[in-house]
């Protein structure tokens, strides 16, 4: 067998299994916004993300987690930007 014909068929295999686990990803779903008294029920969060801004200002950001159930849940929320931790 030739080397390169390894080293091709070990490539497209690599990429066959990274595009498997990004479609298995479930995050397609439409973050929910939070309101007040809205029961969460977490077990696990799974992820935090928030725009970058160097502004104090309100921004939205976004929390994944996992409820108590297991199943994988997204949620939107408002809150202060980082930056404005770092201002005096």
């Amino acid at each position: 067998m030739n080397i390169r014909t390894l080293l091709v068929t070990s490539a497209l295999a690599c990429t066959a299994f990274s595009g498997l686990a990004q479609a298995n990803d479930t995050s397609s779903s439409q973050a929910v916004p939070y309101h007040y008294g809205m029961p969460l029920n977490i077990k696990k969060v799974v992820a935090l993300t928030e725009p970058k801004t160097d502004e104090c200002k309100v921004i939205t950001a976004d929390m994944r987690y996992i409820d108590t159930s297991g199943k994988s849940e997204e949620i939107s929320y408002r809150k202060l930007s980082d930056a404005c931790s770092y201002q005096n």
